[in-house]
């Protein structure tokens, strides 16, 4: 088993270093999970690490999902029969640039829930989660033959809170389960005081600055064994941003430092991945940052896991003080299927009853509150005054688009500087629709109670209107009705078809397009901005093609001005 002492880690009573790569299973398909392993290796790393999302495990309270992408001990029994041991974080807050940090947002219903708090009822449907999850472990611990060396206690802590009785919850639950294994905490230098526990290893997150930061670590607790649980390499883009790069050099000269002073490493990330379907978080500091669908991460594997020049000077680091295996053989694995018509589209409110759930309530009700995760949730009222109205849009959580009488008329969204909108009201009798979109909970921070879709009844004209429908719009539910109508709204959806005989990884160019999500073959690729930017084409892997026939979807939130998209061979994130 892996112990510390005298400042160091051992591995079955001989010092050990730790060379981990951090890679979620969550972010990339089951067919390439052997792939991005065997390409750790061929790096020299001797153990993977990966985050558990809560909110991929039980999406539903009591509803658990452990298949696909999903099946967490696939992935562990993968990693041991390519012979690497395996450091699991399965604290129900990931962060991760994760929808909600990974919490499921089923918990906001509850309105006195304590996030992340010694709290009984949270730590009730931590324990529920828990009791499915944890007993799947024990049979992969390394003394029960399997590969599992170390788990995490929560993750970075310190940055949030100090509820110190709320950490050792997690060693309780450890020990309930007969996980007997290595336990680790990690934070940031600045938080290792309020996120560590006195009898557990304490780790730090950070990209530089070594020296500065184990200085901190020894003033707090001397002689402990030295690791960065996060050796951040590159860094995550938000939409609106630039794609961020940071030079293989400059990872190579701080890596040359770790090895070095022998302090054991994970690189965060070896591979990213990407942030399918409606998982991307968010970051919300002085304005609401939404993270975009790749999580490229500028890693040592590209999202689609190419070996970059980054991934080589770390290599050559490495050699310089271990034996590496011999350099991955790659076999081009990506190909460009060219120009795809999209021949029929639909208005989604055409389909409406087909896509959605209705809920009625006396007044408007947020996202969780009407039993919706992620997607779109159309709020209807009738206004029975005419005239300019105005009401402040602060309570509509992120983008919404406002429609009066079927007409549109504005978009309005979180980030605006100036919240006070206008409306114009024609007739005795009025239409009011407000399509909000959830573009990602805040998964770090003072906001991590994030709720969405309209949160709040407006204020309008001086006065609350009752009576909504609300439809929920998960986009589980594909339109398969494409016959014309009368409307012509925005959101629409665009449907063609494609062969792709070879199954090769694309990417998806939606230019002449604005906003709005790609489907595949009914699997949710993700969302593109490509007004906003830095991302301009979506990862498609090839495993989710078919030869023939292969249908791909475009709802489109804004406008357009073509109805094809290009299928090419090289992503575009900047």
């Amino acid at each position: 088993m892996l112990t510390a002492k005298n400042e160091s880690f051992y591995f079955e009573g001989e010092p050990f270093q730790i060379l981990s790569g951090g890679m979620h299973y969550f972010r990339t398909v089951p067919e390439h999970w052997e792939d991005r392993l065997l390409k750790l290796k061929a790096l020299g790393l001797n153990t993977v690490e990966t985050y558990i999302p809560w909110n991929f495990h039980e999406p539903k309270k009591g509803q658990f999902n452990f298949s696909g992408m999903a099946d967490i001990e696939r992935f562990i029994e993968l990693a041991h029969t390519i012979g690497l041991y395996v450091i699991l974080r399965p604290a129900p807050y990931i962060c991760a640039e994760w929808e909600m940090g990974g919490l499921p947002s089923w918990l906001l219903k509850d309105k006195s829930m304590v996030m992340r708090s010694s709290q009984p009822s949270f730590l009730q449907h931590v324990e529920d989660y828990f009791a499915e999850l944890l007993p799947k472990f024990k049979k992969h611990l390394y003394q029960n033959g399997g590969p599992v060396i170390a788990m995490q206690i929560e993750n970075e802590y310190g940055a949030y809170g100090n509820d110190l009785a709320y950490l050792d919850f997690y060693k309780d639950q450890y020990q309930k389960h007969e996980l007997d294994t290595f336990l680790f905490t990690s934070d940031g230098p600045d938080f290792i005081k309020q996120g560590s526990l006195p009898d557990v290893t304490t780790t730090l997150n950070f990209g530089s600055r070594v020296d500065e930061s184990f200085d901190a670590l020894d003033a707090f607790k001397p002689g402990s064994p030295k690791m960065v649980a996060e050796f951040w390499i590159g860094w995550f883009d938000y939409w609106s941003g630039e794609h961020t790069v940071r030079s293989g050099d400059d990872v190579a000269a701080v890596f040359k430092e770790i090895m070095e002073k022998n302090i054991s490493v994970n690189f965060y990330m070896f591979h990213g991945g990407t942030n399918f379907g409606f998982m991307n978080g968010a970051n919300h500091y002085d304005i609401y940052y939404p993270t975009i669908t790749s999580y490229d991460y500028d890693s040592l594997l590209t999202e689609g896991g190419a070996i970059t020049e980054k991934y080589k000077a770390v290599k050559k680091v490495l050699s310089e003080y271990r034996e590496v295996p011999a350099d991955f053989e790659e076999i081009p694995s990506t190909k460009a299927y060219g120009e795809v018509t999209l021949t029929e589209s639909v208005s989604l409110f055409d389909v409406l009853e087909d896509i959605s759930g209705k809920v009625e309530h006396i007044v408007p009700l947020a996202m969780e509150d009407i039993d919706q995760a992620y997607g779109y949730t159309l709020y209807h009222t009738t206004i029975n005054r005419q005239g300019e109205l105005k009401f402040n849009s602060g309570n509509i959580r992120d983008r919404g688009s406002i429609y009066v009488n079927g007409q549109f008329i504005t978009t309005v969204y979180i980030n605006d500087t100036e919240k006070m909108v206008t409306l114009n009201f024609p007739d005795i009798i009025n239409t009011l629709e407000i399509l909000v979109e959830n573009m990602g909970r805040a998964n770090y921070g003072e906001h991590l109670t994030d709720p969405k879709g309209l949160i709040k009844n407006l204020w309008l004209g001086e006065q609350y209107f009752f009576h909504w429908d609300m439809f929920k719009i998960e986009l589980d539910r594909l339109p398969e009705a494409y016959e014309s109508s009368q409307e012509q709204r925005f959101p629409k959806f665009f449907r063609g078809s494609f062969d792709a005989a070879e199954g090769l990884d694309t990417y998806v160019d939606t230019h002449g397009f604005t906003k709005g999500n790609v489907f595949i073959n009914g699997f949710n690729l993700g969302c593109y901005w490509n007004s906003a930017g830095p991302q301009q084409r979506l990862y498609l892997p090839g495993p989710l093609l078919k030869k023939e026939n292969n249908r791909i979807v475009v709802l489109e939130l804004e406008n357009t001005t073509t109805n094809q998209i290009q299928l090419l061979d090289q992503p575009k994130l900047g």
